[in-house]
């Protein structure tokens, strides 16, 4: 059974009364320490979600937690000595205590040595706000009035949900990235790093706004994908990319489009047969002409995905909801 985690991000920090908050990115990290509940049950091939208390921000699969020490600081009440108390937004004192009542301009700094935990997801972070309400997650927990940062649910009932809304996609893309992670491949070609911006921008300038699957798109939507994985690599090679539609360019990824190398042409999984925006590619060719570096990163790629034994599916992909 697959281990899951509803995880709560409020606004662009995640403030509370009694420390200085977390620098969250949704799409790409979360991150907590070892004074929350559950902070070490989190582990790689879990499924996350992330809610802001009113509805689902997005679903993905940790790719891996890292693991540091700091220093951070709490506050409390100078009466009672509890955590219980939230800055007043027009009222003076700035601060009133709910537990014993006690209205206070500053709370009492403590500092306090814990270890940090900050997880990786973005390699299948699918954007879904609104999608589940917040009601509906709740009652998905193992502890439906858990009030707790980091809450347990069943994966199963979590897909079940989302599928059900009509976006099984999200139940594709989590599926094939566990079993990726649980297979021994960690994907870590999404993430912002050194060097990224100057490589796409050298994309555009040598292929135009164009989708190398898919022909002319929007310069927002597409990614500077690279044909090998750069946590192996640690490099960009002037070659070794194409740009891509963002969907597309998570789905090339996980491996459910490759590029046959002898005919340069899509090949697009049996899992995505229900979606025919993504196999109706198949044997499309490239909107671009491919170098024989191109060609090479794209044979490894092909290697990989369509030659080594594959982990089966777990289950077939939903058939889209009908509107």
């Amino acid at each position: 059974m697959t281990n899951a985690w509803l995880v709560l991000v409020v606004g662009d920090n995640r403030t509370h009364g009694s420390n200085d908050g977390y620098d969250d990115e949704p799409s790409r990290h979360y991150i907590w320490d070892d004074t929350v509940p559950n902070h070490a049950a989190l582990a790689p091939g879990d499924v996350i979600a992330l809610w802001d208390k009113k509805s689902l921000l997005g679903v993905s699969v940790i790719e891996r937690i890292d693991t540091g020490q700091a220093v951070k600081n709490t506050y409390t009440c100078p009466e009672c000595g509890k955590a219980s108390f939230k800055a007043r937004k027009t009222k003076t004192p700035a601060y009133l205590c709910w537990d014993c009542a006690a209205e206070f301009e500053t709370p009492v700094t403590h500092r306090k040595s814990v270890t940090t935990y900050r997880s990786h997801h973005a390699a299948a972070w699918v954007d879904m706000p609104g999608v589940l309400s917040g009601k509906t997650l709740r009652e998905l927990c193992d502890s439906p009035r858990s009030q707790l940062s980091l809450r347990s649910l069943r994966w199963e009932k979590l897909r079940n949900a989302i599928a059900d809304a009509g976006v099984a996609m999200t139940v594709t893309i989590a599926d094939t990235t566990q079993q990726r992670i649980h297979g021994g491949h960690r994907h870590a070609t999404v993430r912002v790093r050194v060097g990224q911006a100057a490589f796409r921008q050298r994309l555009l300038d040598e292929h135009g706004t164009v989708c190398a699957f898919t022909g002319p798109c929007p310069a927002a939507a597409l990614d500077a994908a690279h044909l090998y994985s750069y946590a192996a690599e640690a490099e960009h090679h002037a070659r070794g990319g194409l740009l891509l539609r963002r969907d597309l360019h998570r789905l090339f990824d996980l491996g459910l489009i490759a590029v046959n190398p002898s005919t340069t042409r899509l090949d697009i999984s049996p899992e995505l047969a229900g979606y025919p925006g993504y196999s109706g590619l198949q044997d499309a060719e490239l909107a671009v002409q491919p170098t024989r570096e191109h060609l090479q990163w794209l044979a490894k790629h092909w290697n990989m995905h369509r030659t080594a034994p594959r982990v089966p599916s777990s289950r077939q992909p939903e058939q889209p909801a009908q509107r």
